[in-house]
């Protein structure tokens, strides 16, 4: 899976990693605590061995919560923490 999938019920952003090597989830696992805490922006996860799933949800937990630029800028940002 190359691209984020972008779910409309509940709205939500999706992507998952896969990597190698436990030492390479761990890596990134790092990475991206660093980037949500710079950022005042937590994820859901779940993650073994050599892959990491991301969820992302907008900030509002209104029912009619719709994703942002924002939300999308985020996702951008966790990319780059692989290339």
């Amino acid at each position: 899976m190359d691209q984020w999938t972008e779910r409309k019920r509940p709205v939500c952003l999706e992507k998952r990693f896969e990597f190698s090597t436990y030492r390479e989830t761990r890596d990134f696992l790092d990475r991206l605590g660093g980037l949500s805490e710079s950022q005042n922006r937590f994820p859901d996860l779940s993650f073994g061995k050599t892959y990491v799933n991301v969820t992302l949800r907008p900030l509002s937990d209104e029912l009619d919560a719709e994703l942002t630029v924002d939300d999308h800028a985020f996702v951008k940002r966790i990319d780059e923490l692989i290339d």
